[in-house]
């Protein structure tokens, strides 16, 4: 279960992440308002997840399912560059944490 949260966290990451583009934008209320419960709703999971999963593996997987997730979203939501080298250093960041969830 605890895996289940820390892959929530960074989904909820990744909406964070989007909800920044969309208040910088926008710059209204809503769009505030779901960055804060984006970015809650990540930090909530992942505390749940810590609590079972080692801080270092859960920190560095968090943070890779957000920071590649909103690259790829970047790329499919607001046409930012597809470039190779960009899609191989996010299949290396998603390597490591598949690396990190097999020896932990």
């Amino acid at each position: 279960m605890a895996w289940l949260a820390l892959i929530m966290a960074g989904i909820f990451e990744m909406f964070g992440v989007l909800m920044i583009n969309k208040l910088h934008k926008d710059q209204n209320l809503r769009a505030f308002l779901l960055l804060v419960l984006g970015f809650g709703l990540s930090f909530i999971f992942l505390a749940y997840a810590m609590k079972t999963i080692p801080m270092g593996t859960a920190y560095a997987i968090w943070t890779g399912i957000g920071a590649s997730g909103g690259a790829i979203l970047g790329m499919l939501i607001y046409h930012e560059s597809k470039d190779w080298k960009r899609l191989v250093f996010i299949a290396m960041v998603l390597s490591a944490a598949i690396g990190l969830k097999l020896v932990s």
